[in-house]
């Protein structure tokens, strides 16, 4: 009776100190597939070529809000969308695939809300 009792105290205090560091993985998203999501970050694979996923991403952002800096070489671009950081980073995982990440952040709080809707529009427009 007693290792029952502590199995149901140690299995919710468990879930509690891992809940933030869960990754939640999305699947079935139409042509843009899974992405995975953290507690502020979205980010996905692509077989698009580097420069279309940027070019897209630099417009996508444009229209959404404000572009405070680009950095092509390095992949990263770095907006203000409805008041909100928007961090887009783009890497090459191979010859054949990039990742892409989008990291959305309002008063140090995060808004995956927005870090998604801004993944899927840059996605929509890149599988198009």
């Amino acid at each position: 009776m007693m290792n029952r009792a502590k199995r149901l105290l140690v299995i919710p205090l468990l879930a509690l100190s891992l809940s933030g560091c869960v990754y939640l993985i999305v699947g079935g998203v139409g042509a843009l597939g899974g992405y995975i999501v953290s507690p502020d970050t979205v980010e996905g694979l692509t077989e698009a070529d580097l420069r279309q996923v940027w070019d897209t991403a630099v417009d996508v952002i444009s229209i959404m809000g404000l572009v405070d800096s680009k950095n092509e070489s390095g992949g990263v671009i770095q907006a203000s969308v409805n008041g909100a950081k928007v961090t887009v980073v783009m890497t090459q995982m191979s010859s054949s695939s990039v990742k892409l990440s989008v990291k959305a952040r309002k008063h140090y709080l995060p808004k995956i809300s927005l870090s998604q809707d801004v993944f899927v529009k840059i996605m929509s427009r890149v599988n198009e």
